[in-house]
């Protein structure tokens, strides 16, 4: 997402929301998608609201909380690989 430039304005843009959203603008789609398999996949829960503005809450499964103890050594060998300083590629 590209934000158009903006005269008048240092580097095109009238406030902090149009740098905002040119770093996460299309990040939020994707992780909605993810969110979304993961729903479908039972790692976790989704409640939406019937309000304006809408609200929609996540939480892990009983599924998902035991996959991230299953992660959890995963996690810990990359935190030491990389504070080791070892090269990552």
């Amino acid at each position: 997402m590209t934000t158009l430039s903006r005269p008048g304005a240092a580097q095109g843009h009238v406030c902090g929301i149009d740098t905002a959203m040119e770093v996460i603008g299309g990040k939020w789609k994707v992780l909605a998608s993810h969110l979304r398999e993961m729903e479908a996949d039972g790692v976790v829960r989704r409640v939406a609201y019937d309000e304006v503005p809408p609200r929609v809450e996540y939480s892990l499964t009983e599924e998902g909380t035991r996959l991230n103890e299953a992660l959890r050594p995963l996690a810990a060998w990359g935190r030491d690989r990389s504070t080791a300083g070892q090269d990552l590629r």
